[in-house]
C-alpha cells in the first residue's frame, strides 16, 4: 500500500494533482481544497502521506500534509456512510484540529458548512468522532473558542501574503463566511480580494 509520495507536480487537475517521482513514475493524487489551494506551479516539489482507497471500479490515492490529517481521514471514513469523497470535503473546510474542537464543543452548525453535509449527518459525526478522535488531544471549549478554523487561517494567511493587515483580513473573511459559508479558499480569497479593493476605493 502507498503511504507516502514526495516528486514534483507535473499537471493538476480539478481535485489533486499529478505527481511525478524521481524513479519516472507519475501518480494522481487527490487533495483537500487548502492543499490544492497552495501547490507549487508545475515542477515545483511536493510531499504528502497517502491514503489509497480501493473499490471496485477504481483505486484512488488521497495526500495529505500531515499524518494526523491521513489518520483524521481514516477515521471520517470509518463511519456509516461517509465515503472518501465526503471525508475530503470535510477537510477541505476543517483541519483535524479544528474537528477536535467542534466535537468538543457539539459545534453541529458549524460542521453543516461542509458542502454535503446537513443537520443529521453532521450529528452523526460529531457523535461517532467524540469516540473515535484521540480525547486527549481536545481542546477545552474555552481554549478553542477564540482559534480560526482551517478555512479561516488560510483565507487570512493568504491575505497577509499579498500584504493586507491581518486584523483587517480576519474582520472581511469572518463577514464573507457569514454570508457564504460554502466558499471554498480559493473563493473565499476572491471574495476577500474584491471586498478590501472594494473599501479602499
Amino acid at each position: 500500500m502507498i503511504a507516502y509520495i514526495e516528486g514534483r507536480v507535473v499537471e493538476t487537475t480539478e481535485d489533486g494533482c499529478v505527481v511525478a517521482t524521481d524513479g519516472g513514475v507519475g501518480y494522481e493524487v487527490r487533495l483537500p481544497g487548502h492543499t490544492l489551494s497552495r501547490l507549487p506551479d508545475k515542477g515545483g516539489a511536493v510531499r504528502f502521506f497517502i491514503c489509497t482507497v480501493v473499490r471496485e471500479d477504481a483505486l484512488e490515492l488521497f495526500g495529505f500534509e500531515t499524518w494526523d490529517e491521513r489518520e483524521t481521514f481514516l477515521i471520517l471514513t470509518s463511519i456509516n456512510r461517509v465515503g472518501a469523497r465526503t471525508a475530503v470535503a470535510v477537510l477541505s473546510v476543517y483541519r483535524p484540529d479544528d474537528l477536535r474542537r467542534l466535537t468538543a464543543q457539539e459545534d453541529v452548525l458549524s460542521l453543516t458548512r461542509v458542502p454535503g453535509i446537513g443537520k443529521k449527518t453532521a450529528q452523526q459525526l460529531l457523535l461517532e468522532l467524540k469516540y473515535k478522535l484521540k480525547q486527549g488531544d481536545l481542546p477545552t471549549a474555552s481554549a478553542a473558542k477564540d482559534r480560526p478554523s482551517g478555512l479561516l487561517a488560510d483565507a487570512v494567511a493568504g491575505l497577509a501574503n499579498l500584504g493586507y493587515d491581518e486584523d483587517e483580513a480576519l474582520f472581511v473573511v469572518k463577514k464573507i463566511l457569514e454570508d457564504e459559508p460554502d466558499l471554498d479558499v480559493g473563493g473565499l480569497l476572491r471574495a476577500s480580494l474584491k471586498a478590501l479593493a472594494k473599501a479602499r476605493q
